[in-house]
């Protein structure tokens, strides 16, 4: 802990001000996979502008906003062209498939 009054309120300040770059890092995160996944060019612009913001204010490098930008403009781009996916196989198929597998291993032993 720190003896100088003014840095235990640095300690306060910069715990506050982590958990709060940290929920608007989460949130981009969030955002930019959605817009990805979705192809949808509105979701696009709403996401370029929040890396934008977070740029703005310091929470990420401008350098990073950009990059993302460029990545989810491409993502975009090839989620759009794409045909739709076919539907994946629900998970109580691939189970029961595992476990008639380990029941002819038992009897085979």
């Amino acid at each position: 802990m720190p003896n100088i009054k003014a840095a235990e309120k640095w300690v306060k300040v910069s715990a506050k001000r982590t958990k709060r770059n940290l929920d608007t890092k989460t949130r981009l995160k969030t955002l930019f996979k959605k817009a990805a996944l979705t192809g949808d060019a509105a979701a696009g612009v709403v996401v370029e502008s929040a890396l934008d913001k977070a740029a703005t204010k310091g929470i990420i490098h401008p350098n990073k906003a950009a990059r993302k930008k460029s990545r989810l403009a491409a993502a975009v781009k090839r989620a759009a062209s794409a045909p739709p996916k076919a539907e994946k196989p629900t998970r109580a198929k691939a189970k029961s498939a595992g476990t008639k597998a380990k029941t002819t291993k038992k009897a085979a032993s």
